[in-house]
């Protein structure tokens, strides 16, 4: 500790989703919280009112961090290890923090067959995926960390380095992150053609797939959390709720007040592919981040909000003030969903508080229910985790790697 006794954060990578939300979190709780980046002009401005410091240190300059851990912070969270070097480079350094987080990935997961979320064969989980699940052998020699290939096999052998260091270090397995400051904003998909109001869009496979999210600002809480009760562990970072697909440009539409027509495709038409599209559903399993007294800030379907937001510059209200009052008026309600076949309801009345609550192909209409449709939970019906495949071709968001210029983005 220093400054008068305050907690002391030091964050490798601060200016992404994980690090950002983790930086801000801490910072508004009181923590002496500094950031480590390569551009001072991506540390978000709301870090710097918080009081975050930044300095401008690459990941690979120990001898950097090591004088800017002088002392030993409270907290060492690293958002940049890729490679087990990384890691072993940055032993000495761990040894003098209080807690140690070290953030890997979902994609270290393989099923019985040995396929991950990289693979060319898409994987197949049996359940959600706890922490004992079988994972990717670690790298060894010269793998690129940043290429489809070896992504996953690198995080692995960040894992097993951090293990083999005996220290007290937690590492965190986020699913499929969102949030402000994103390096690649899924979202985007959808926001850009909302905001050109676009009539229709379509979603591949009825909307049903899942691909379980995690919020920065989750994975946040539960960082303060381990920061407070260090160990050597893993954990799964993954929000409370399973979305599916047809949920997620749902509350996107809701939050843009667009009004058009969500289509959702027959799983063998061959369009209306986007990020979250698997051909059988990923979720993680959190239970043992509860039991450490780990309280998400929020779901998942709601925190997505917040990216849309940060991409457009404000919330509707703002943008809905800033047209002035001789603006013509936006839609209170999301679009609708339909299937092919089915007449549009462009004639119903609309309903601004129950976003996608109209029926999905092979479903009873949940809106009896109130409000937003219930997510499944983790281990619901097994139909979940065994349906029909969708159509073959790979879904562009499967597949996609953090380049070197976007190390923050995690599958």
């Amino acid at each position: 500790m220093r400054n008068g006794g305050l907690m002391r954060a030091l964050v490798l990578g601060g200016t992404g989703a994980i690090g950002g939300a983790a930086a801000l979190r801490l910072a508004q709780r009181g923590w002496d919280v500094e950031v480590t980046g390569r551009d001072a002009s991506r540390l978000p401005p709301e870090l710097t009112a918080a009081g975050v410091r930044f300095h401008r240190v690459d990941r690979g300059d120990t001898e950097g961090i090591g004088r800017l851990a002088d002392g030993g912070p409270d907290l060492l969270l690293d958002v940049l290890a890729y490679t087990a070097s990384d890691v072993r480079s940055l032993v000495p350094v761990m040894r003098d923090a209080g807690s140690v987080v070290v953030i890997s990935s979902r994609a270290v997961y393989t099923d019985a067959h040995g396929n991950h979320v990289n693979s060319d064969e898409p994987p197949r989980f049996a359940g959600p995926i706890r922490e004992d699940h079988p994972t990717v052998p670690p790298a060894t020699g010269d793998v690129d960390p940043f290429s489809r290939e070896g992504y996953a096999p690198s995080k692995a052998a960040v894992e097993r380095a951090v293990l083999d260091s005996g220290l007290p270090v937690t590492v965190i397995r986020p699913s499929k992150v969102h949030g402000r400051w994103a390096r690649n904003p899924r979202t985007r998909a959808f926001v850009a053609p909302m905001l050109r109001r676009e009539p229709t869009l379509r979603l591949a496979d009825r909307g049903m797939s899942v691909d379980h999210l995690t919020a920065a600002s989750n994975t946040a809480a539960l960082i303060e959390v381990v920061a407070g009760r260090p160990g050597a562990r893993i954990l799964n970072s993954a929000d409370p709720d399973t979305p599916t697909a047809a949920d997620i440009p749902t509350a996107i539409a809701l939050e843009l007040s667009w009004d058009g027509e969500l289509e959702l495709l027959e799983p063998h038409v061959t369009a209306g592919d986007h990020p979250w599209l698997t051909r059988y559903p990923i979720v993680l399993d959190i239970s043992a981040a509860t039991s450490l007294g780990y309280q998400p800030v929020g779901l998942g379907v709601d925190l997505l909000r917040e990216e849309v937001r940060w991409l457009v510059g404000g919330s509707a209200a703002d943008r809905a003030q800033q047209r002035g009052p001789g603006s013509p008026a936006q839609a209170d309600h999301p679009g609708r969903l339909t299937r092919p076949g089915r007449p549009s309801r462009a004639a119903d009345p609309p309903r601004p508080t129950t976003p996608g609550r109209l029926t999905r192909p092979g479903r009873p209409s949940r809106g009896g229910q109130g409000g937003r449709p219930r997510a499944s939970a983790p281990g619901g019906p097994p139909s979940r985790w065994d349906r029909r495949p969708a159509a073959p071709a790979a879904p562009p968001g499967r597949c996609a790697l953090p380049t070197r210029g976007q190390r923050s983005a995690v599958l």
